[in-house]
């Protein structure tokens, strides 16, 4: 028996765990939308544990695996933003730096060069740091007491983080572009004479 889908099998149950997590957070449900969530955290590390572990990585799971992490984010961000638990412009600042780095990408891709999607060291952090505040405001819904100012803390090192990492991707991204365009230019001078 072939275990290579078992990552793919995680990804696509965190994809299927976001409507209940809306849903439940919607109805006030937090317990529930907190088990959800970790059990969406979890499924995260160990899909990505068993690619890497025992070789099980998919073209497929590269491209969903992401997409259900931004999915999941971007759902929790919005629902937390609709709740008035996180800030609009926080929530803003999330969306639009994923967005530029999206389409950053569709646009290298289609006019420079395949790639593969290689976050880097801050991305990743970001990423945690994203992650840690929706969990942090879900403990706190669901009636653990933490304190506000350390989620006011984690908002702006989110802020913080979001600008840095979509700075950090455009002139990594952009540098690149500029590198294949010179060596094309100077293909094609090398191919006119």
């Amino acid at each position: 028996m072939n275990l290579s889908f078992i990552p793919n099998l995680l990804t696509i149950g965190r994809m299927v765990v976001v409507p209940p997590i809306v849903w439940l957070l919607l109805t006030g449900e937090y317990q529930w939308a907190l088990a959800l969530a970790v059990f969406a955290g979890v499924s995260d590390l160990l899909d990505g544990w068993l690619a890497r572990r025992f070789s099980w990585q998919s073209r497929w799971g590269g491209i969903f695996d992401p997409l259900a992490d931004k999915l999941l984010m971007m759902a929790s961000y919005l629902t937390l933003g609709w709740l008035g638990e996180l800030p609009w412009w926080l929530i803003g600042l999330v969306i639009l730096r994923d967005l530029v780095i999206v389409v950053g990408g569709y646009v290298y891709y289609t006019r420079f060069e395949r790639f593969e999607a290689e976050p880097t060291q801050l991305s990743r952090f970001n990423t945690f740091c994203q992650v840690f505040l929706v969990w942090f405001v879900l403990v706190r819904l669901a009636g653990f007491p933490l304190p506000p100012e350390a989620q006011i803390g984690l908002v702006w090192l989110v802020a913080v983080m979001a600008f840095l990492t979509l700075v950090q991707y455009v002139w990594i991204w952009s540098g690149r572009a500029v590198r294949v365009s010179r060596s094309r230019r100077d293909d094609d001078r090398g191919s006119d004479s």
